[in-house]
């Protein structure tokens, strides 16, 4: 793998220094090879300064990002059966007192 100084280029780029820019530091020539660039074009990346090569079997394998297992955070130690029965109960309880007030009143 060639690395390329392309700083030069920056500026005439016809697809925008972005292009050159989000290529930075990572190997480009699939993008290259993808936009379908002339002859010309392929001429001029062989006038760049060619900084230097890479040797690929140095490069570390991407790896599939696991997240840490984390067991669920129970912060006030409650059993989930309370706090669903509570769920249940606590509606029944202010509708029975809505009623008793209008009862009452």
């Amino acid at each position: 793998m060639v690395v390329y100084d392309v700083t030069k280029f920056l500026e005439d780029h016809p697809g925008g220094d972005e292009v050159l820019r989000s290529a930075t530091g990572k190997d480009a020539t699939d993008n290259f090879e993808d936009v379908g660039h002339t002859d010309r074009a392929i001429e001029m990346m062989n006038e760049l300064y060619n900084v230097g090569e890479i040797d690929t079997s140095t490069i570390p394998k991407k790896t599939a990002y696991k997240p840490p297992k984390q067991p669920q955070y129970n912060q006030d130690k409650t059993s989930e059966f309370i706090i669903k029965l509570l769920q249940f109960l606590v509606p029944f309880a202010i509708l029975g007192l809505a009623v008793g007030i209008r009862f009452y009143t």
